[in-house]
């Protein structure tokens, strides 16, 4: 499977169809929109565990002092805030969002946790990554692929910037494998979500977007097969909550 487009100039944003060049806009007014209550909204919809799925990522990404890491779609900070811990002052992360509300909300987070001095933020398209070849040693991307166009693209302009050797993490909602998780999830996400939503941030719509696009992003299997067109390998992934959520990881040759 490849991007979800039925048409050479249609693709899907949530489960409506709209063209290409109208998804980048439509994407960035629901994070513009949610941008102000996304920690809150985290919390409340994973019920906290979001924090322990970004935590087995940075365990697993290898980083250490020195190393360079690209955060794509940082949002608020969170990877990027641990990443500077690890990495030390000879180190450097780079919080790349495509949504400036998303950007300043996370550049104002870590300036008020005194995290400046080895991190940079920058606004940036996944699909064409503004760096030069064989620039970082890690690459993480935490709920942020499925709202991308192209994600082929997107892939490969991350196999481009890594170095040989380093690591691609793609963080992300996935397809459960148990059929009562399964209808119990869809019940949450299109019922009580979207209420949620309307309740801390005001915004019903965007979060029922948030919900189908999560439906509409490639299975594990699937995804695995774009990272390894994409040029990277050892390509793997390993479920969390039961497939909720699943961290595929693929290492640049």
């Amino acid at each position: 499977m490849t991007d979800q487009k039925d048409s050479q100039d249609k693709t899907h944003f949530g489960f409506e169809q709209v063209k290409v060049d109208e998804k980048q806009d439509k994407v960035a007014d629901v994070f513009h929109s949610v941008a102000s209550k996304y920690d809150i909204m985290n919390d409340l919809m994973s019920g906290g565990v979001h924090r322990i799925w970004k935590r087995l990522t940075i365990e697993q990404s290898g980083v250490r002092r020195g190393h360079k890491v690209l955060d794509i779609a940082g949002g608020t900070g969170d990877l990027t805030m641990r990443f500077s811990r690890l990495v030390g002052a000879e180190g450097q992360v780079v919080l790349a969002d495509i949504n400036d509300s998303m950007l300043k909300v996370g550049r104002d987070r870590l300036m008020d946790r005194g995290i400046t001095g080895n991190v940079e933020f920058v606004q940036a398209n996944a699909e064409a990554l503004p760096f030069p070849d064989n620039t970082f040693d890690c690459i993480t991307i935490a709920f942020g692929l499925r709202n991308v166009t192209f994600k082929e693209k997107a892939l490969a302009s991350m196999a481009r910037v890594l170095k040989p050797g380093g690591k691609v993490m793609v963080l992300e909602f996935s397809k459960t494998n148990n059929p009562l998780l399964t209808k119990a999830y869809d019940l949450y996400s299109f019922s009580l979500l979207p209420k949620i939503g309307k309740l801390i941030a005001g915004d019903e719509e965007s979060y029922r977007y948030l919900a189908e696009s999560i439906r509409m992003h490639p299975d594990q299997e699937t995804l695995k097969g774009m990272m390894e067109e994409a040029g990277l390998s050892q390509c793997k992934y390993q479920n969390m909550t039961g497939g909720i959520v699943a961290l595929h990881t693929g290492i640049k040759p």
